[in-house]
């Protein structure tokens, strides 16, 4: 027994070597389910706005638009799509007791969150610069605005890049919380002194 806890203590705080060493902590029920919660919302939002613009078409006198007529809306679709699937699928991962907390799955949630953040921050980024030309138009380039004339359909579209824009919020949080959950897993690096040959922390514990 008494080995057991030595072998553990060494593994959490290191050798004499000064390396970079890694912590396994138990993840709590209370913090395992705020989790879970957290990566299940961003899954009914991006099913909803998946599905405004999925539907969003208008045909009147001037004639037909659809989502489909334009790669920032496709590509915002898709973005929703996947980021969707991820959320549920994480959300799975992370209910499971012990699953979310080994060494693997830390780094491949944060590696997930990271890239998923900024797939959805580009989605809604270039959806809105399509938008804002589609309100104002380009008097530079002699493009008019076409949402006097389609205004059914960019009420939509602004609607769905609007919900796009709340998961990119919960993504960012997941992302800061991925981010902590991994690299706390980490002891700071040492310097030796060798004048008195001992270990001193860079970062205070």
């Amino acid at each position: 027994m008494e080995k057991s806890n030595d072998h553990d203590h060494k593994a959490s705080h290191g050798g004499s070597g000064g390396g970079t060493t890694e912590k396994w902590e138990e993840v709590s029920p209370g913090i395992r389910t705020a989790e879970t919660m957290l990566r299940l919302a961003p899954v009914g939002l991006c099913v909803a706005a998946l599905v405004v613009m999925l539907k969003d078409s208008e045909t009147n006198e001037f004639g037909s638009i659809s989502y489909n007529n334009l790669t920032a809306f496709r590509y915002l679709v898709h973005a929703n799509g996947i980021c969707a699937g991820y959320s549920l699928l994480s959300a799975a991962i992370a209910a499971m007791p012990r699953s979310s907390s080994t060494m693997p799955r830390v780094w491949t949630f944060f590696c997930f969150d990271q890239i998923l953040t900024y797939v959805v921050l580009a989605a809604g980024a270039v959806s809105t610069e399509v938008l804002y030309l589609a309100y104002k138009g380009d008097d530079a380039i002699t493009w008019s605005d076409a949402c006097s004339s389609y205004g059914s359909f960019c009420h939509r579209a602004t609607a769905s890049v609007i919900i796009t824009f709340f998961v990119v919020c919960f993504y960012v949080v997941l992302s800061i919380i991925s981010s902590y959950k991994l690299f706390t897993r980490f002891d700071p690096p040492a310097i030796v002194d060798s004048n008195k040959n001992v270990e001193v922390a860079v970062f205070g514990t």
